[in-house]
């Protein structure tokens, strides 16, 4: 029962993790003159930084640990710092649709890899099943904006190369996501803090990404409405987000929380239309339907103890 209840209370947080991160886009709308990269790296690393303000007793007291783990660390820092840079970059060169679907889609199939390789853990029909749902949402939901809503869209790639470069640029930031969701799952696994583990990856990466806005920030404090922006996206979705996102990591496997993350392109779409006026058809809408059904499959427990007796629990043994 309290194994049940931890896994439960896992999923809400990483829900509500997703509601957090689901605002980015809309909040960014707000300071157009902001480069995408800005935003990204702003958001990242100043979250960082306050990760790290909010986790200095629990970092003082796992920094033994964390110096034990500093191949994880190191290797969940500079994926996060990757992350943002490949994601918005992505999105520039093969536009918003694909560069998101590529993105998000491919994170939980990288992270159940690393699992399966590294980890030596199972793949579970349930999550196969949920990640094919939850996939083809994501597609559905990319295809979905009204065309003549998207025609103004400055992110559409202008070349077949821009666009390719935009595809491996959209796989490069799944592969970091999951990384660094493992990393820091790995860590947790190892007796470090989610707090810990959290603030230790996220701090190296602020080191190498608040540098980076001295070429691309120069609008970023411009304006209140700029600073305000930036001091959102740094606090709310990725400090207090990740926070939740970690916390998550205690309860839940890595794979099954970036299979949940997918809910939040649905959180970005629904403020597009409720707050920005955006249109999805029809298909749009039986996206979002597609990944509250992968949600669903994920939140509900399945018994296993049968099927595994039979061999049938798991699609593919330990790797």
């Amino acid at each position: 029962m309290a194994e049940a209840r931890g896994v439960s209370t896992g999923i809400l947080a990483i829900v509500f993790a997703c509601f957090l991160w689901g605002t980015t886009g809309m909040v960014a709308s707000f300071a157009p003159e902001v480069s995408a990269l800005a935003i990204g790296a702003s958001a990242m690393g100043m979250g960082g930084v306050f990760l790290v303000l909010s986790a200095l007793k629990p970092l003082l007291k796992d920094r033994q640990k964390l110096m034990a783990n500093w191949r994880m660390l190191l290797v969940g820092g500079l994926s996060v710092a990757v992350y943002p840079l490949a994601f918005y970059s992505s999105m520039r060169l093969s536009g918003v649709a694909i560069g998101t679907v590529v993105s998000i889609a491919s994170a939980p199939l990288f992270t159940k890899i690393l699992e399966c390789l590294i980890s030596r853990k199972h793949v579970s029909m349930q999550w196969v099943i949920s990640f094919v749902i939850g996939s083809l949402g994501i597609l559905l939901l990319a295809m979905g904006k009204d065309s003549a809503a998207s025609a103004t869209d400055t992110t559409v790639a202008q070349s077949a190369l821009a666009n390719y470069t935009g595809i491996a640029l959209g796989l490069l930031a799944g592969i970091s996501y999951a990384t660094y969701s493992w990393a820091a799952k790995q860590m947790i696994e190892r007796g470090i803090h989610s707090k810990s583990a959290m603030a230790g990856m996220f701090g190296l990466a602020a080191l190498l990404l608040l540098p980076s806005l001295l070429l691309t920030g120069d609008k970023l404090f411009a304006t209140p409405m700029n600073t305000g922006v930036a001091l959102y996206m740094a606090l709310v979705p990725m400090f207090l987000g990740y926070l939740c996102f970690g916390y998550g990591l205690r309860y839940i496997e890595a794979s099954k929380a970036t299979l949940i993350t997918l809910l939040e392109p649905v959180v970005a779409m629904l403020l597009a239309v409720l707050v920005l006026g955006e249109r999805f058809v029809a298909v749009g809408w039986l996206g979002m339907i597609m990944i509250l059904l992968c949600l669903l499959l994920q939140s509900i427990r399945l018994p296993v103890r049968k099927a595994r007796t039979t061999g049938m629990a798991d699609l593919v043994g330990p790797c």
